[in-house]
């Protein structure tokens, strides 16, 4: 049997394997890792859905594989329901043509309006889609093919919600009350034709070699992805930026106090924590900065809840893990967790699910030693809180000059969304809350 690339999650069809954890010969037991896949920025271990012998492997680490496409031949051991756990297509059988001679793949594509959701190459030995259907055949049984070609339906625009994507009669019958529903939608209007964008320029390839010795590096999957949605997001989000500072004189004095007593709980103390509890009591009071604009039904989405992303700087590229439900933890439990999904980035092994659900991000460059800077807003939140080095200043406070310790603040927000003199008033509250730190905040849980 052929194991092949199940569903990867929703949005999800591809990924880079980055760790071949198998090699031909070697005895695999059911649920045992296979593969490393990254995907977007997370990487994930695909399970063998069987238990037998690798007997030929179809990929090598660095290939970019898609859902569907073949992993490695597994001999002896296979359950008749593996092949479809794994996301292969049924066996052959006397209700479906035997596959044909090897011969040169066909060059016709389905149109570019209309791109295919299974993987767009097919290999020479695989078996054919059935006639009229363009592009690989979804995982389902010789009886639903049928059906689905007797009602005219095309089962590629149908999601599978068996294990590797297998179509089911219940899932045919979901598509088809969805077509009802849509058919019984009210009509409105058209909208108005819109310009169409300018056509973006081709890049241009420069042989910079002509000007002295060059060296070349291939942009890595995550470089990839962090450029994409960094372009996207400039692109979608009209922004602005709101610069302040925050005196952390007497805040840096409870982390020197309260230190060395959460090393004892195994924690690590951060101006990143407190920051991450004095912004979510700011955003409290400002909800607005706490949303998100639903564009399609043009709508602003306030959320009850408070899951905000941390910046981490890693060896191969920005990632920005989640902290759940900030506003419930106490400041030990988070500077726990805070540490544990840094490590987790830093080793790539963060989930997907931990990149996913945030609704405001803080992004402290001030261990690296950055001042002020422009960072930009992680759609579809609505804004994110860019945090300097701490330095010394002379401050004026009275009639006096005093050494204080002052925090470069940037606060960068979706114009779409948030007012200027929203953004400001935030700003104000959080430095006041950065300034009048609680101590009992840092004492709790301590006891």
């Amino acid at each position: 049997m052929d194991i092949k690339l199940p569903n990867l999650g929703e949005g999800a069809d591809s990924g880079i394997v980055v760790n071949l954890l198998v090699k031909e010969g070697d005895q695999l037991t059911k649920d045992q890792p296979i593969l490393e896949l990254e995907n977007e920025k997370a990487v994930a271990s695909i399970p063998s859905p069987a238990a037998g012998t690798v007997s030929k492997l179809f990929i090598k680490t660095g290939d970019r594989i898609t859902v569907g496409q073949r992993i490695l031949a597994l001999a002896g051991g296979g359950d008749s329901a593996a092949p479809s756990a794994a996301g292969s297509s049924p066996a052959t059988t006397k209700n479906e043509p035997a596959p044909p001679a090897k011969a040169a793949p066909a060059q016709s594509a389905q149109p570019a309006a209309e791109p295919p959701t299974e993987p767009a190459e097919e290999t020479d030995d695989a078996p054919p889609a059935p006639a009229g259907k363009p592009g690989l055949a979804p995982p389902a049984s010789p009886s639903i093919r049928k059906l689905a070609w007797d009602l005219g339906i095309d089962l590629s625009r149908v999601r599978g919600s068996e294990r590797g994507g297998r179509i089911v009669l219940g899932d045919v019958r979901a598509y088809i009350q969805k077509l009802q529903s849509l058919a019984e939608r009210p009509k409105t209007s058209a909208p108005a034709p819109t310009a169409p964008e300018p056509a973006r320029p081709v890049a241009e390839q420069i042989d910079f070699s002509k000007w002295g010795t060059v060296s070349k590096q291939p942009v890595s999957p995550l470089r990839q992805v962090i450029a994409r949605r960094m372009s996207e997001n400039w692109r979608a989000v009209p922004r602005v930026t709101q610069f302040d500072e925050a005196d952390i004189t007497d805040m840096m004095a409870l982390l020197k106090k309260y230190g060395p007593q959460y090393e004892q709980r195994q924690a690590r103390l951060t101006l990143t924590a407190l920051a991450l509890k004095a912004v979510v009591d700011t955003l409290k009071r400002h909800p607005i900065l706490n949303s998100s604009l639903d564009e399609a039904a043009q709508e602003i989405v306030f959320k009850n809840y408070y899951h905000i992303g941390v910046a981490v700087d890693t060896e191969a590229g920005l990632i920005v893990p989640v902290l759940r439900d900030v506003d419930q933890k106490s400041l030990l439990a988070i500077s726990k967790e805070l540490a544990e999904l840094a490590a987790k980035a830093r080793d790539r092994k963060v989930s997907s699910e931990e990149l996913k659900g945030g609704t405001f991000t803080i992004s402290n460059q001030g261990g690296i030693g950055g001042g002020h800077f422009t960072p930009i807003v992680n759609k579809p939140e609505v804004a994110i809180l860019g945090l300097g080095r701490g330095t010394l200043k002379a401050v004026v406070r009275g009639e006096a000059i005093l050494p204080r310790r002052m925090l470069p603040m940037a606060l960068a927000y979706d114009h779409r969304v948030i007012d200027g003199g929203t953004a400001a008033r935030f700003t104000v509250d959080l430095v006041k809350a950065l300034q009048s730190f609680p101590e009992s905040i840092l004492s709790e849980g301590l006891l």
